[in-house]
């Protein structure tokens, strides 16, 4: 992209809220019966079994139908012995076309295994860890940019709680943005917690991992990115402001907002309209919103 590309003095500029703590992410799902019935699987042990090396647990239903979906087929899938063989036989139809290992094992295992990830529904895949890009990768990206629209990133200024991050994968997958940024010292990693909460985004949009968010903020301006950073004190609302252009949504950690240094370096500040007795939102709510109202403005 050419550096004063989209930067228009007196542009206003998207806005959201500043997001409560809740994580907004259903955890639930269904969970196979206890019955065995071939394969390998736990003798009754509650202890986790291992996970071979250099592959991480994938959880859930939706997550393992998405990497199948696209083309990402897990080395091996665990699959809760029982009803769930059932159940799930079209996934696990799926995978072994694929080329990935079915296993049987015992509920108790998956449960274990599980343990602070969430509900597992009877499906466990292994997968290779998500690979994330830097700040290289970013502007080189901004430099031989290739897409008919401009440029729509999604920054997370210290989101901690993994089931906001998957959460807030999976709305910027919808809306169609390019990228998702985060600092190396204060995010929530790419874990099983995320990409199931992510549903199979977290394989898809790109995730830049940078060690000085400011100085990527800075960066992104040069390149002719507008930064528009949501806060709830702005006074501009985010439907007010211009996502025509290209530009890069800044989100603040649940509860605290942006940053002191983050919000210096935004262009300018937008927010949500509260009517209710809230005063935020949950931030992958939020983001969602400030996103979809730039798809709505870009196909005019």
């Amino acid at each position: 992209m050419s550096q004063d590309k989209g930067r228009k003095s007196g542009r206003s500029k998207p806005v959201g809220e500043q997001l409560g703590n809740d994580r907004g992410a259903d955890r639930g799902g269904e969970r196979g019966a206890g019955r065995r019935s071939g394969g390998r699987h736990s003798s009754g042990s509650s202890r986790a079994p291992q996970i071979p090396g250099g592959l991480e647990a994938v959880y859930g239903v939706h997550a393992v139908e998405a990497l199948l979906a696209r083309g990402r087929a897990p080395s091996e899938l665990w699959v809760q012995a029982g009803e769930a063989e059932t159940r799930l036989a079209d996934i696990i139809e799926q995978a072994r076309a694929a080329g990935s290992r079915v296993t049987l094992r015992g509920r108790d295992e998956l449960d274990a295994l599980a343990a602070g990830g969430g509900a597992h529904q009877g499906l466990v895949a292994l997968c290779p860890p998500l690979a994330t890009e830097n700040e290289t990768g970013l502007k080189l990206r901004l430099d031989g940019w290739s897409h008919a629209e401009p440029p729509l990133f999604l920054v997370l200024d210290s989101v901690t709680d993994p089931h906001n991050l998957g959460a807030c994968l999976r709305s910027a997958d919808a809306a169609g943005a390019h990228g998702v940024i985060v600092p190396k010292d204060k995010s929530a990693s790419l874990n099983a917690t995320v990409r199931k909460v992510a549903c199979g985004a977290a394989e898809v949009v790109p995730v830049y991992q940078v060690t000085n968010l400011v100085r990527t903020l800075d960066a992104m301006k040069e390149a002719g990115v507008w930064v528009l950073g949501t806060a709830g004190e702005a006074e501009a609302l985010a439907f007010e402001a211009d996502f025509t252009v290209p530009v890069a949504l800044v989100m603040g950690a649940e509860g605290k907002g942006m940053r002191r240094l983050t919000r210096e370096h935004c262009d300018s500040l937008i927010k949500l309209p509260m009517a209710g007795s809230v005063s935020s939102l949950n931030v992958s709510v939020a983001a969602g919103i400030c996103l979809f109202e730039a798809v709505r403005q870009r196909r005019g």
